[in-house]
């Protein structure tokens, strides 16, 4: 199912999803986590980033495994270089996993009232705790999206 699409390599097409959804949801998490403000606006967005960037992220990682196998990368210099991009990317599966669910959990947690001011509804460690986990998650996608991305361009661009 991850191998190919319309004769190409599935791999190469889902990465640009993951590239992308990644630094979105992780921007907007933490402006929902740290500004007021802009809560109400970006709630909605943000949640159907939550659900779609996990989906992104496991189809690219998928893909990645049957891309890996081609025939062309079975050099052991090669091999190597993958097996870097490949830690990196099932790590950036695992953080930003870990940020889709603290991210509807925030979205749920702290709603917006009509008039734009947050409505709690959690104990304030609880809160304070999603947020900074939250902050830190997303920054760890940020990194792991672009260790992911770094390795697998030098592959692409440098041969290994």
């Amino acid at each position: 199912m991850f191998d190919k699409i319309s004769g190409l390599p599935a791999h190469p097409l889902f990465v640009h999803g993951a590239v992308v959804l990644v630094p979105l949801l992780a921007i907007i998490a933490i402006l929902y986590a740290v500004w007021a403000g802009a809560r109400r606006h970006i709630r909605w967005p943000m949640i159907v980033l939550a659900v779609a960037t996990p989906g992104a992220v496991f189809a690219a990682k998928e893909s990645g495994e049957s891309f890996k196998e081609s025939p062309n990368f079975q050099a052991t210099e090669i091999q190597k270089t993958i097996g870097q991009h490949e830690g990196f990317g099932n790590t950036l599966f695992l953080v930003v996993a870990g940020l889709a669910v603290l991210t509807l959990v925030m979205a749920f947690m702290i709603a917006t009232t009509a008039d734009g001011t947050a409505a709690i509804k959690a104990p304030v460690a609880v809160h304070w705790i999603v947020i900074a986990l939250t902050v830190i998650l997303a920054a760890a996608a940020l990194f792991y999206v672009f260790k992911a991305g770094d390795t697998g361009a030098h592959l692409v661009w440098s041969g290994f």
